[in-house]
């Protein structure tokens, strides 16, 4: 194939630091998109759906696990996708196996579970195959029709008031493939990173970089947060 061309440390550093400018741009685009999502008016979730788990019959507000947010990633693993029953179809597997450590995003009061229409015994079979401890429920009804994941996946945000749910968000396609960290997840919410540098709504709740970061098995306990950092990997930079 052919290379780019092999240069001195001086050269090399320049054009590195010419490549950092666009960089940085692309970063603040990103946090621009993500305020305008907080921004993105809710849909009013009217209709009762019902759904299968371990513990046996669930509404989508039992989903929440009484937290304010919801994401819900529809995977395809049901016959007649390809790897049943052995496995989830690979893209969905592929975004299975990014998913980071469920603790930080619940941390920000936000839940992340996964919807097929697999039967809950599959259902588990395949995750202690594979690894995965993502809450993983059983569709029984209209759900994946609604919410336009009955022929492809895609991930579905909302948020709850009291008993009242509402859809802030929704991504498919390529749009999936940047999932998987707890920063992803949290950005296509409509409270964000509820950190103090983001640009949200006034009353947003918000607090600064690294004061809630903790290890994944010690939130809720009296451990130091995380020591503050760069302000770049605040997002400010």
């Amino acid at each position: 194939m052919e290379t780019p061309p092999v240069v001195s440390p001086q050269e090399w550093e320049s054009a590195w630091r010419e490549l950092l400018v666009e960089e940085k741009r692309l970063t603040r685009a990103r946090d621009e998109l993500a305020a305008k999502r907080r921004r993105m008016p809710w849909l009013a979730v009217e209709k009762e759906y019902e759904f299968e788990g371990p513990e046996g019959k669930a509404g989508l507000l039992d989903l929440f696990e009484n937290r304010r947010q919801l994401i819900v990633y529809r995977a395809f693993f049901e016959p007649g996708v390809s790897g049943w029953p052995d496995h989830a179809c690979r893209g969905c597997s592929m975004v299975a196996d990014h998913v980071g450590h469920l603790a930080h995003l619940n941390a920000r009061d936000t839940t992340l579970v996964f919807v097929s229409r697999a039967p809950q015994p599959d259902i588990e079979r395949v995750k202690a195959r594979m690894g995965w401890t993502i809450p993983w429920y059983t569709i029984t009804d209209d759900f994946d029709a609604d919410f336009g994941v009955d022929e492809w996946h895609g991930t579905n945000a909302f948020i709850r008031d009291g008993d009242r749910v509402f859809r802030t968000y929704f991504v498919n396609n390529r749009g999936d493939e940047a999932l998987g960290s707890t920063w992803s997840y949290l950005d296509m919410t409509a409270l964000g990173r509820q950190e103090t540098w983001e640009n949200s709504p006034e009353g947003y709740p918000q607090t600064p970089p690294y004061a809630w970061w903790n290890w994944h098995d010690a939130y809720g306990d009296d451990s130091e947060p995380a020591t503050e950092g760069p302000s770049e990997s605040r997002g400010v930079g």
